[in-house]
């Protein structure tokens, strides 16, 4: 990977939650990415696109559903090499980055004493503190009201 491409790289990363900055900096993709474009025969400037296209996915500018076509149009490979290429990158690159962030996050939320189903319903409840209140069910709120009327009742008798 040349050096401008690398300070581009670098650059754009900062820009990313830290959780994920976290996970691609602790990882050398680009080196792992390069021994895969060498075990497939790509030149050096194969290997440079392939870790442009590795590098567009990471950063979330690309689709990681279009990569493999992206590495058949962008490095020149066929569609048989570009997806064996995709899925061992996907093996070795994207899903322990992946593994990382969740990892990271899992821990963040056990230290706050969060769950990440608590996360979900205020996500999406759109921001209602409510959803962490405890709920109860209909039928007991009825039977509570219900034996209070009758409580009133028999003291006004």
């Amino acid at each position: 990977m040349n050096e401008k491409l690398k300070q581009t790289i670098k650059e754009e990363i900062i820009k990313l939650p830290k959780e994920k900055q976290d996970a691609i900096n602790a990882f050398d993709w680009g080196k792992v990415s390069e021994e895969i474009g060498k075990k497939y025969l790509l030149n050096e400037n194969e290997i440079n696109d392939l870790q442009v296209e590795t590098g567009l996915v990471l950063l979330g500018l690309a689709d990681a559903d279009e990569y493999a076509l992206n590495i058949e149009n962008e490095v020149g490979t066929s569609k048989d090499e570009a997806e064996k290429i995709a899925k061992e990158v996907n093996q070795k690159i994207f899903d322990p980055i992946a593994e990382t962030i969740q990892k990271s996050i899992e821990e963040k939320l056990k230290n706050k004493g969060l769950n990440w189903k608590q996360t979900l319903d205020f996500i999406l409840s759109g921001g209602d503190y409510s959803v962490f209140m405890k709920k109860e069910n209909d039928s007991d709120n009825i039977f509570k009201i219900h034996k209070r009327v009758n409580t009133l009742d028999n003291s006004s008798k």
